[in-house]
């Protein structure tokens, strides 16, 4: 297993994601994807990736190979990057949204051109329907729905391959909300660009943005996460900030009133790791406890209830939290032991738990105790495992 121990610093983290190689050989890693696999109505998805379009309620390895390193899910498509860098996605191919230069949806992972470069990916969440990325080199490229300015490239129009956002190469994390986008830049400054409607771009009013602008003045912030039309942040010394909408009390600041700026949260600063969803917040603090806020209506807070919390609540009593990440209703999380936990919305199967019944508290998926990575979208949800054959 990683060492999940300690919070890295900025330089730290562009350097893991960029690199993807690690001290000696690279363990076998597979991609596996659960959850919804059609999509409303007649629309058909297969952003499972397994070649058929079929709901899954358990996770299903996509294919045989072990090369899978980054994964990201959005509403109903998929993405992946592998240990050599290639970017791949699959899924509903509307709006361009897979960068194949077409608008053709696939059920099986595809690479997106021909860049062997890439670093991290990033898929809008609610109705995700425009992607991030960032290389190696830390430039910064967008696909999709462009409406709103969300890609970043000065205008309002679609783009169904992937196009570079000004000339800089100096980004090193992306996160893509639901209308809008943002980036931590290597200096430790903070952008954002897009819809604008409830205060999401942290700019102290409502206007849209059609390329990225700075948040503030700060040059420490270490980690961003979009979702919906909120934002919470981390900064290098750990405070946690969070603006845009707080309907369902999803900022954690205590209110239900949206924000146009940054406000802290609490006065804490030992928060390492955050992951905003469509309508609520899981984090994570330097000790290892998992917290959440926000929109409960399916449990997806894992508190045993399914009351809202417009300020963050621990979830359960453990100290063996590695990492969560928020979809729509449902959330993920993968404990310092490798194991794989699920709750909230599940009518789908998103949970992966190999039922349709939803859960307020967080149940174990399966017996595998080698995850390391999972991304939740709005009903379905990729991971990877490293190590030993599963």
């Amino acid at each position: 297993m990683p060492n999940f121990s300690g919070v890295w610093n900025l330089k730290e983290q562009i350097q893991a994601v960029a690199a993807y190689r690690w001290p000696g050989a690279v363990p076998a890693q597979r991609l596996y994807a659960w959850g919804r696999n059609t999509g409303p109505g007649s629309i058909i998805s297969g952003a499972l990736g397994d070649g058929t379009i079929i709901d899954r309620s358990s996770p299903v390895q996509i294919g045989a190979l072990i090369t899978w390193a980054q994964p990201a899910a959005g509403q109903l498509h998929s993405a992946c990057i592998k240990t050599d860098g290639t970017l791949w996605t699959w899924g509903l191919g509307s709006d361009g949204r897979l960068g194949h230069n077409n608008e053709i949806s696939r059920s099986s992972p595809v690479q997106v051109g021909a860049l062997t470069t890439w670093a991290q990916v990033s898929i809008g969440t609610g109705n995700g329907t425009h992607n991030l990325a960032i290389t190696t080199e830390g430039a910064l490229y967008a696909w999709g729905d462009g409406s709103s300015g969300r890609l970043g490239d000065g205008l309002s129009a679609n783009k169904s391959s992937p196009v570079q956002i000004g000339a800089l190469t100096t980004w090193a994390q992306v996160s893509a909300g639901a209308y809008f986008s943002s980036s931590v830049k290597t200096d430790g400054t903070l952008w954002t660009w897009g819809g604008n409607d409830r205060g999401q771009l942290g700019q102290n009013n409502r206007i849209n943005r059609s390329s990225p602008v700075q948040v503030g003045a700060l040059t420490n912030w270490s980690q961003v996460s979009a979702g919906g039309s909120s934002i919470v942040a981390i900064t290098t010394s750990g405070a946690l900030y969070a603006w845009g909408e707080s309907t369902g009390g999803r900022l954690g600041d205590g209110t239900v009133i949206n924000r146009s700026s940054p406000v802290q949260i609490g006065a804490l600063t030992d928060w390492a790791k955050v992951s905003m969803g469509t309508s609520f917040c899981s984090a994570i603090k330097t000790d290892g406890s998992l917290w959440t806020w926000g929109a409960n209506g399916a449990g997806e807070l894992g508190i045993g209830t399914t009351v809202y919390r417009s300020s963050p609540v621990q979830v359960g009593a453990l100290t063996t939290w590695a990492l969560s990440s928020a979809g729509q209703n449902t959330c993920h999380a993968i404990k310092t032991d490798g194991t794989l936990w699920s709750w909230g919305a599940n009518s789908l199967g998103q949970l992966g738990d190999g039922t349709v019944v939803a859960k307020s508290s967080p149940v174990q998926i399966g017996a595998l105790t080698n995850w390391t990575k999972v991304a939740a979208g709005q009903a379905h949800s990729v991971a990877i495992t490293s190590g030993a054959s599963s």
